[in-house]
């Protein structure tokens, strides 16, 4: 393991990017990103295979052309993000690899439930999956399910059909039926006929409406009993749940993680015309995930997939500014572009939908914040002592949410922290906690450069960040990035538990020693500056800054070995997920010494 060099852009004595070689039967699935242009007779097959799939789970893009809004909102979703993350691709493919193949679709068939029922590989490049399958929780997977699972883990038998079957919604088939019958909307309920074509029946399905739908994929147990995410167990037992709130009243809602009532507002627009105004759902599920993709791939944009394939989009260089005046005024006569960006004319088509994909995504990062601010919040300031012996003084973390633990779900690779720093009368830093290293990783016994001796541990380090903890061959435990032990055998295969986990709550090789913040409960974050430190009598300045990040880059490091997708570079994933850290808060507090 080796720290990336923010000097030269590239992981230090090519640690990282040399650990691929080692895993090159996986690395196959994403070396996909600058391939030759396909045989006219096989990209013909594909759009018949495309179409003749579209029959059994429609794209959501078919069901943006009467919901454009709720399109519009899921786009740009942690749903939609599912499966298009490249970090969840490689941290699913390296358990894969981890545990010989023996953890099968358990992580991806929450991600890509279309893709799972298709039956496509585990393990492949998303530019190579059906389209559908891309668009991870798309709408079927919640709209074209008729049973009530439970905590399932994802194993979901979604109903086939054309856009003509039933779906399953909220309410039953009333408003629906008004529509098909009123000469206003003139909609095509008969396949083959031309027309405006519509489902044919809306269902109501009771579970969707509550929590428990949630925990299909919001609580995960491992096959050998490790409770890996419990989001929905620790929402039943919390102060929301007892007050009969859901779900979807925070996450749906008016107010991302407020349970604030909801919009007023039609279901569809058909022609034009918009269906009778009712309970109107948030369909962004706004969470603490973001994209590091080339926005003309991501949030999903039928214009986009109607310009160009994925491959051709990651050959768009928006970042040089094609499609902008000031580049196109400039371009040398002798600039080469790739054969699908010749045309000028394509270039600021690209540009347009480029342009509409960042506002896009800018509105789900405010989103983002509103969400993370109304969990984490400050409470008291205390100073313990400021004397000729040095400082002391305590930070209060409180959570803000009834619902659930912060942070909740993946908590073992949510990173939230204080960044915390004492600053004497001429300005000079005597102090700091929760600082970054050159990776972008706080300097906790993860960081690359804490384990390789090249930077102190950060001992007073305020992090919400829960740990894997597992069992080591010849006895022990320690801390690990990921959640697969070490193993003894030369053929490592995820195992059952040989004992019961009833009483222990978990299997013997592994737990997951939580950090989180119960609801409503608070942490105190307690510093000492000792005298040494200290330059004088003073006035010192305490400030505070409350931090969220989608994941650590350490993460990054773990998961690189078997390569990631759309041709993306472990530096690049690592620029993209520090480039997303949030400040929620910060504040200051004057100290004067005794």
């Amino acid at each position: 393991m080796l720290p990336i060099d923010h000097k030269d852009h590239g992981f230090r004595r090519a640690g990282i990017i040399a650990a691929v070689a080692t895993a090159s039967l996986l690395l196959v699935a994403f070396t996909g990103g600058r391939q030759e242009p396909e045989d006219e007779a096989l990209s013909a097959e594909k759009e018949h295979e495309a179409l003749f799939l579209e029959n059994r789970f429609p794209s959501a893009a078919t069901c943006a052309t009467c919901h454009p809004a709720h399109y519009r909102e899921w786009s740009v979703s942690p749903h939609s993000y599912a499966q298009m993350s490249p970090v969840f691709n490689a941290m699913h493919g390296t358990v894969l690899k981890l545990t010989n193949g023996t953890n099968g679709d358990f992580c991806i068939r929450c991600h890509t439930p279309v893709g799972m029922n298709l039956g496509e590989p585990e393990f492949i490049s998303n530019m190579d999956r059906h389209p559908t399958s891309r668009e991870g929780v798309t709408c079927i997977v919640c709209h074209r399910v008729n049973k009530a699972y439970g905590k399932l883990s994802g194993r979901l038998a979604i109903v086939e059909g054309d856009l003509f079957e039933p779906v399953f919604g909220p309410s039953g088939n009333d408003e629906l039926e008004r529509v098909i019958e009123s000469s206003d909307f003139r909609v095509n309920t008969e396949r083959g006929r031309a027309g405006r074509a519509i489902h044919t029946k809306a269902e109501e399905f009771f579970q969707i409406r509550t929590s428990g739908l949630c925990a299909t994929c919001h609580d995960v147990n491992l096959v050998n009993g490790f409770r890996l995410e419990e989001a929905f167990s620790e929402f039943k037992t919390s102060p929301a749940a007892a007050q009969g709130q859901s779900c979807q009243d925070c996450h749906m809602g008016t107010e991302p993680g407020v349970a604030s009532g909801y919009a007023e507002g039609p279901a569809a627009i058909i022609g034009g015309t918009p269906t009778t105004s009712r309970k109107r759902t948030d369909h962004m599920f706004i969470g603490p995930d973001y994209s590091v993709v080339h926005p003309g791939i991501f949030p999903h944009n039928p214009e986009a997939a109607e310009l160009a394939t994925i491959r051709q989009w990651l050959e768009f260089d928006h970042e040089a500014g094609w499609g902008t005046d000031e580049f196109e005024d400039e371009i040398p006569e002798d600039f080469q572009f790739p054969e699908q960006w010749k045309a000028a004319d394509d270039r600021y088509d690209a540009r347009d939908i480029v342009t509409a994909n960042e506002a896009l995504l800018a509105e789900a990062d405010l989103a983002r914040q509103q969400l993370l601010r109304a969990g984490y919040q400050f409470g008291e300031f205390s100073v313990d002592r400021a004397d000729e012996s040095g400082l002391a003084f305590q930070i209060e973390v409180r959570n803000a949410t009834a619902g659930h633990g912060v942070p909740t779900g993946f908590d073992a690779e949510r990173l939230v922290w204080l960044q915390v720093s004492v600053v004497d009368s001429n300005g000079e830093v005597v102090f700091e906690s929760g600082d970054l290293d050159p990776n972008g990783d706080v300097r906790d016994s993860h960081s690359l450069y804490v384990h390789n001796g090249e930077l102190p541990r950060d001992k007073q380090l305020f992090s919400l960040q829960s740990k894997f903890v597992t069992r080591m061959v010849r006895g022990g435990e320690r801390e690990q990035v990921l959640a697969v032990n070490e193993s003894p055998d030369p053929l490592p295969f995820l195992r059952p538990s040989t004992s019961s986990t009833i009483l222990t709550g978990r299997p013997r090789g592994v737990r997951k020693h939580k950090q989180n913040i119960e609801p409503l409960g608070r942490r105190w974050a307690k510093y000492k500056v000792p005298r040494s430190r200290l330059s004088g009598s003073g006035p010192y300045e305490v400030r505070v800054r409350l931090m969220a990040a989608m994941v650590p880059i350490n993460l990054v490091d773990a998961i690189k070995g078997v390569g990631f997708d759309y041709g993306m570079s472990a530096r690049e994933i690592a620029e993209g997920v520090v480039a997303g850290h949030l400040v929620l808060w910060e504040q200051s507090h004057p100290i004067v010494r005794q």
